[in-house]
């Protein structure tokens, strides 16, 4: 096929919104005619608007809010966003579509990597692990009680992921060692040798299984469904016993009804790895001891980003030989 780019006369044009892995940084250098940020600094919309200008590839990462309004104005030669990064809630891909843009993402080399995360919340929260350790260091632990710092254990309780796809499904293989049954809900439900593999239980409805389960991991993207998935009426589905995880999207949570939750024991505990405004996080979150709060951690392995690098360089490279690129997003997604 034809390439999409005139490149006989110069290198791919491509802008990076953040600092990458050097050898990422350094491949694209040798390929490509490339802008990098240096500074590593989240750019305003008009840093963001000036990289899309002038660039035949823009590469932002999740953090980069790429509106209808930036497509907008982006340059004529910009026929491609590669996003560093899974999700794609803040490209809009429909404003992308009507302008000619092709739109690719990074999935699956982060899924082991946010699994992992995950259950070490799920493991981290009910056992008190984080209030233990500023325990510690705040100097104020007067050694070892039959009655001190009392958590639950995870082996037989039941836990309710809400999102089973590729991540998902790697939680609850890794819950199912730890002796937790396994319930979901997804918008689809799973093939029987997948439920059977896993011993999952299907519910139809998210509201189903909130009131039957011990701990709730979730674990779907944020779309105009899904935003405040988790709000007050939900909330008071679960049991006072119960945990929530969050390790997707922080906007799935109604943060306010969720402090509220916490605050009353609506709900025993909650791990959060993401936030509905971050990097802000609710002050009154920070106030509770029942939550353990994470900087947005899981996909923060040397491992992961040096393959989420490897993949946007192969987007890109498949787009500009004129075919469709492995990791392409569809408008619709």
């Amino acid at each position: 096929m034809t390439s999409r780019f005139h490149k006989y006369d110069r290198k791919l044009r491509v802008t990076v919104s953040r600092r990458l892995p050097q050898a990422v940084e350094t491949r694209m250098a040798e390929l490509f005619d490339v802008e990098l940020n240096f500074a590593d600094a989240p750019l305003s919309r008009e840093g963001l608007a000036a990289l899309m200008a002038d660039a035949d590839v823009f590469v932002p990462t999740v953090t980069d809010d790429i509106d209808a309004e930036l497509i907008g104005v982006a340059g004529e030669r910009l026929k491609l966003i590669a996003n560093f990064g899974t999700g794609v809630d803040h490209i809009d891909l429909s404003a992308a579509r009507a302008k000619g843009i092709t739109v690719t993402n990074t999935p699956g080399v982060l899924t082991d990597d946010t699994a992992d995360l995950v259950m070490a919340l799920i493991l981290s929260v009910p056992r008190r692990l984080s209030e233990g350790e500023k325990l510690v260091r705040a100097g104020k632990w007067a050694g070892w009680s039959p009655t001190a710092m009392l958590g639950h254990r995870i082996s037989g309780k039941r836990l309710g992921i809400v999102g089973m796809g590729r991540i998902g499904q790697a939680v609850a293989a890794r819950a199912r060692a730890f002796g937790l049954s396994i319930h979901y809900h997804n918008r689809h439900r799973l093939p029987k040798v997948v439920e059977e593999a896993l011993e999952a239980t299907w519910w139809p409805t998210v509201d189903a299984m909130l009131e039957r389960v011990d701990i709730v991991s979730l674990n779907c993207p944020e779309t105009t469904e899904t935003h405040h998935l988790i709000n007050a009426d939900r909330l008071r589905l679960m049991q006072p016993h119960a945990y929530l995880i969050n390790a997707a999207r922080g906007a799935l949570v109604d943060e306010e009804a969720l402090v509220a939750a916490l605050s009353t024991g609506g709900i025993a505990g909650a791990g959060l790895d993401v936030f509905e405004h971050e990097p802000a996080v609710s002050p009154k979150l920070l106030k509770l001891p029942n939550v353990v709060l994470l900087p947005h951690l899981g996909s923060a392995t040397f491992e992961g980003r040096q393959a989420m690098g490897e993949k946007v360089i192969t987007n890109i490279r498949v787009f500009a030989d004129g075919h469709r690129p492995p990791d392409q997003v569809l408008a619709d997604f």
